[in-house]
């Protein structure tokens, strides 16, 4: 067995001074003290890096190693692991700006004693009604993303870029869900960055507000399921922070001015609300009175038979009338859209003023449909009554709806022909019934410092005794043998005309006048067996309408002569479509023995079914007065 190899020193030399000679750096004392410490500098390090606890973990950061994240094993990824893990020591040594950015990424909270602008803003943001189903399901996977810990209440969070609007569907409320967080983040990395300097839109930080969707065009005639108030962020029920894509001043050509009640609905219609200019000039710049009827199952305006006021004559449902689509009929003129009738904004243009309808059954018919929309528009219909008490509305002389929350009325002035009826004594000691072409009617100065007026007249001109004009018209103490009708009607309106321009203050005032409303009797007039019971919908083919009638041809040229300003509400066309809409042999319950026997014999093709054709009239009438405030509001601007 060969014998081991011994050392053998090198030159004579021991161990010590072999290594030495092998690295000639260790032999200076001072160099050896210096790599000793270095290596126990190292050693030292590694164990305070071994046993510093995480700022994720009460345990200790090796057992976070090679203990596994079995806690988050259902929501988070290796990477998303390992990058918590390891997020609170790197930054210290490696500084990057985008560690920002990557605790946004991971929901990071912001310090409990920052403030906030979102926060404030979502704190006074009234909650939806309703919240969009997308809300819903994204608000749900936001809830169970991240580390399985609720987001803090002021977190920033990230909403998604609206998609476009096809179509005639609505758009929802885009808000992102968890999954795509990442991607959204660089979405808005690239534009943060751009706009650092904004006053507006600052880099994201935890304490900042929330990140706005971008804004997808809405294609002409859409609607969004957005509730337009002055507040530039909404908030779901969830706690969610959405913005309003439709700004302050800003709405599609088919959306504008939602109601609280219509909030919630995506409404084919308008409804009007203060302070939107656009939607009141586009009416400024429109023929309301050159439209067409179409369907609507939002009409009408009130549920049929809530109305107690309604007169018996025009309550075609309680008579027995079995059809219906003749209320769900809405006016569209051709170049806007008209806002529906908002009762509570107009008792709010009414506050502390009076609003007043003279002239026939017609209006008596209007003023019926007003007081029923504006009843039914307060909170406590208690405080809505007849000045007198009144309970009927036919055979007296005037009548007063008061609305006292409001410190208003709707009244209205029995005057059929504008002018005075009137009593001749005759040959034989009898008095004889005449018309004073000269004098205006009686209650004329019950009136004439109203702040509203509405007058009418013409469908008493068409009866016989007026239409013939024998021995009926009178001027002074003159009565005529025979007169024209059309040139007795002319005389009538020029007295009315005058009496306007002497008694009426067009600075407090403000006057219509509702033409000609088209009765529709097929077979005979209104008092020879003239017939409408078989008519459900309107007329589509305008070859059927009527010729213009000349009476207000004559009242336009008589409007134009005027020195106060009248608008003239031109329904003549618009309601010569609806033969539908009439109570025919709906008008009365208890029919007399002859009306029994036959019918059809007696039938009221003239007023109008109610819900009906005049809540369109008093639609027309809201416009108006939007518009007449607008002119008053930009008038202040200018002075």
């Amino acid at each position: 067995m060969a014998e081991a190899k011994k050392y053998i020193p090198i030159a004579g030399g021991s161990l010590i001074s072999d290594v030495k000679s092998l690295f000639p750096i260790l032999k200076t004392r001072r160099t050896a003290v210096l790599v000793y410490g270095f290596v126990f500098a190292f050693v030292a390090f590694t164990f305070f890096l071994a046993f510093s606890p995480s700022s994720n973990s009460s345990s200790p950061w090796f057992i976070n190693i090679f203990g596994g994240s079995s806690t988050n094993s259902s929501t988070g990824s290796a990477s998303d692991s390992y990058r918590s893990q390891f997020s609170s020591i790197f930054p210290n040594f490696f500084p990057d700006n985008s560690s920002a950015q990557q605790q946004v990424d991971n929901f990071s909270s912001p310090p409990q004693n920052s403030t906030s602008r979102s926060s404030n803003t979502a704190s006074q943001s009234p909650n939806l009604t309703e919240e969009p189903s997308t809300v819903k399901n994204n608000t749900q996977r936001s809830v169970n993303s991240g580390k399985g810990k609720l987001p803090n209440s002021n977190q920033s969070k990230i909403v998604a870029p609206e998609a476009p609007v096809a179509g005639n569907h609505s758009a929802s409320l885009p808000v992102n869900s968890a999954p795509n967080v990442d991607k959204e983040s660089r979405l808005v990395r690239n534009q943060t960055q751009s706009l650092e300097n904004s006053d507006k839109l600052k880099v994201l930080k935890p304490n900042q507000t929330t990140v706005p969707a971008l804004k997808a065009p809405v294609a002409p005639n859409q609607s969004a399921i957005l509730p337009v108030k002055s507040d530039s962020s909404k908030k779901t029920n969830s706690g969610e922070e959405v913005k309003d894509v439709l700004g302050k001043g800003e709405m599609s050509n088919n959306t504008a001015w939602l109601s609280k009640k219509q909030r919630n609905e995506t409404k084919p219609g308008v409804s009007a609300k203060q302070g939107n200019d656009s939607l009141v000039e586009s009416l400024m710049n429109c023929d309301l009175f050159d439209g067409e009827w179409v369907r609507d199952d939002l009409y009408p305006l009130y549920k049929p038979g809530s109305c107690s006021l309604i007169d018996e004559q025009f309550n075609c449902i309680l008579n027995g009338r079995p059809d219906k689509d003749y209320q769900k009929m809405k006016w569209k003129p051709m170049g806007c859209n008209l806002p529906r009738l908002d009762g509570s904004l107009l008792l709010n243009l009414l506050r502390g003023k009076r609003l007043v309808f003279v002239g026939d059954s017609l209006n008596r018919n209007m003023w019926e449909s007003l007081v029923c929309i504006l009843r039914n528009s307060v909170r406590d219909q208690s405080k809505v009554y007849e000045a007198n008490g009144r309970h009927h509305f036919r055979g007296e002389a005037s009548y007063s709806f008061i609305f006292k929350d409001y410190n208003c009325s709707v009244e209205f002035f029995v005057t059929p022909f504008l002018v005075q009826e009137w009593e001749m004594p005759d040959k034989n000691g009898t008095k004889k019934e005449t018309l004073r072409l000269d004098l205006v009617g009686r209650s004329s100065y019950q009136y004439k410092e109203a702040d509203f007026i509405i007058f009418n007249t013409g469908h008493w001109w068409t009866h016989e005794k007026t239409s013939r004009g024998k021995d009926y018209y009178q001027e002074g103490s003159h009565v005529y043998g025979e007169l024209n009708v059309l040139e007795a009607f002319r005389k009538a309106l020029t007295t009315w005309a005058r009496w306007v321009d002497a008694n009426i203050n067009p600075l407090k005032s403000l006057v219509f006048f509702r033409g000609y409303s088209e009765s529709h009797f097929s077979g005979g007039q209104w008092n020879s067996g003239g017939q409408c019971d078989q008519e459900t919908q309107p007329i589509k083919n305008l070859t059927y309408l009527r010729p213009y009638p000349p009476k207000m041809m004559v009242l336009e040229k008589i409007l134009k002569g005027m020195k106060t300003h009248v608008t003239y509400m031109n329904i003549t066309r618009m309601t010569d479509f609806r033969k539908d809409g009439h109570p025919s042999i709906y008008r009365k319950q208890k029919l007399s023995e002859e009306e029994r026997r036959s019918p059809v014999r007696f039938q009221d093709c003239s007023h109008w079914c109610l819900p009906g054709v005049p809540d369109a009239w008093n639609e027309i009438l809201f416009a108006e007065l939007l518009i007449e405030k607008h002119k008053k509001q930009q008038q202040r601007k200018r002075s």
